[in-house]
């Protein structure tokens, strides 16, 4: 765990998908028969490390909605892997994430969480996708930043200073946790923002649908739980 003292921290930052809502399990309902078509059976491992490539890729690009990003992803690893994806196809694959739902520990680690803290999100999301997400989170959330309202996606330090901003408080008072270290722990360390990474059980240990990277966080943990735990010593 963490020697470090985090009695200065008022708001709680998150990732959402990932982090939050069992993005891996969802995800991988969706793509796994759309990349059987050809007969080879890729693995869970693969499907992944191939979408969290081509995601990053496509994200580090010119704007595009979250819809977008998920659709030409998908369809993007088909035709890597020899299978056509059609429009209407990578739509249905986008509107999935309604269906996606949280982890076990989230939404009482959430209640357990706001009792003593402000609570955020800064998603790589759209708008109207992020609204039936929040609903599943059952939790009050003061300050919410997505991909759609800054149009950038993570890793950009503009989705994190809007949340500051927006905040009203010194980064000294924040603490962001998430799953992925390349998205989310090494923007929020070069602001000097503390951030705990939520290492979650996965597939593909350490990255989950992310692409790889390489960081210190502020402190680990492997659950919600942990994290509420954690911040109350």
């Amino acid at each position: 765990m963490s020697g470090t003292d985090f009695s200065s921290i008022r708001l709680v930052t998150f990732d959402c998908y990932g982090t939050l809502i069992d993005w891996e399990t969802g995800m991988l309902a969706g793509l796994r028969p759309l990349s059987s078509r050809n007969g080879r059976k890729m693995d869970d491992s693969e499907l992944l490390a191939l979408y969290g490539e081509i995601e990053a890729q496509i994200e580090s690009g010119s704007y595009l909605p979250y819809r977008q990003v998920l659709a030409r992803t998908v369809q993007e690893m088909g035709s890597r892997t020899g299978v056509t994806i059609s429009d209407d196809e990578g739509a249905r694959f986008a509107q999935s994430l309604t269906d996606w739902e949280p982890f076990p520990d989230t939404v009482t680690g959430l209640q357990e969480l706001a009792k003593r803290f402000k609570l955020g999100i800064i998603s790589n999301v759209d708008d109207d996708l992020f609204a039936v997400t929040r609903e599943k989170l059952k939790a009050p959330f003061a300050v919410v930043v997505t991909a759609q309202q800054v149009q950038s996606y993570k890793p950009a330090l503009r989705n994190f200073e809007e949340a500051l901003r927006r905040s009203g408080l010194k980064k000294e008072e924040i603490l962001h946790a998430a799953q992925s270290v390349y998205h989310d722990v090494i923007p929020s360390r070069s602001l000097g923002i503390k951030n705990v990474w939520v290492n979650r059980p996965s597939r593909r240990p350490g990255s989950g649908a992310a692409k790889p990277a390489v960081a210190t966080p502020t402190a680990e943990v492997s659950s919600l739980a942990e994290l509420v735990n954690l911040l109350a010593g």
